[in-house]
């Protein structure tokens, strides 16, 4: 089986693989200060939940943002699974042509969604990823990487607001107001988060399909897609697993050689 973790700013994703079926996954938060021991201990964990142990992992496949956890469960998968992880970084055989200027700048979580739509849906094809960031990637018709928009998420916009400009304010849940003119100031603040974040991708979507001279289809993703995916129009599939999906991709074509 393959354990493939995808690791943001602010959550870590896991998953189980067997074969290409996704049987087992979950979602914890990032912390950077956790070493190897302690990441080895909630897997363990994890895993005793599933049913199943450490030595029915075979193999470990990493996207992570973060080097310091990078390093962390490098350490882990040799000490506690006894394989060398694949970490999809610079110079990891995925297919895939990067058109971008410099494309060691490409977050490798951007890559395993754009390898995994591809295979999903071909291409072109725009993927919108809903996390501490919201990022926008497109793929051209030919499956090769062409580049993107990164803005603030939902939470970094709300957490920069209520600390800086409304202090005042209470915090509200992420929820769709059932107008945009809000007559309260929950639903003022709901109205500005959600539907400013459901007409920001609208259009950044509109513009990408100009661009690529195409109707690209359209993938949400990332933990925060199911808040904003219903009241966008212009996103045609939901996969909260895309980026797992891209890491097994990329896993089996490295291990196949």
């Amino acid at each position: 089986m393959l354990l493939a973790i995808d690791v943001g700013n602010t959550q870590t994703v896991l998953g189980i693989y067997s074969g290409i079926d996704l049987t087992q996954h979950w979602r914890v938060a990032s912390v950077e200060e956790r070493t190897s021991d302690e990441w080895a201990l909630l897997v363990r964990s994890l895993l005793e939940m599933a049913g199943l142990g450490v030595p029915d992992i075979t193999g470990l496949a990493l996207a992570s943002g973060v080097p310091r956890v990078t390093q962390s469960l490098r350490d882990m998968s040799v000490k506690y699974f006894h394989c060398e992880p694949l970490v999809l970084e610079p110079g990891v055989r995925t297919g895939m042509p990067i058109l971008y200027e410099n494309a060691k700048e490409v977050g490798a979580d951007r890559i395993a969604d754009a390898v995994a739509a591809l295979e999903l849906y071909g291409g072109p094809v725009i993927v919108i990823d809903f996390g501490t960031a919201t990022v926008f990637d497109a793929i051209t018709e030919r499956g090769e990487y062409l580049g993107g928009a990164i803005c603030p998420g939902m939470q970094v916009s709300a957490s920069a607001l209520f600390s800086v400009v409304a202090a005042g304010l209470k915090r509200v849940p992420f929820v769709a107001p059932e107008s945009a003119i809000g007559r309260s100031s929950a639903q003022a603040l709901q109205s500005g988060i959600v539907l400013g974040t459901v007409e920001l991708v609208e259009g950044m979507i509109r513009r990408f399909r100009q661009e690529l001279g195409s109707e690209a289809t359209t993938i949400a993703t990332g933990g925060l897609a199911e808040i904003v995916v219903d009241q966008c129009p212009s996103i045609q599939h939901h996969e909260p697993w895309l980026t797992l999906h891209g890491l097994r991709i990329v896993y089996e074509k490295v291990s196949l050689g």
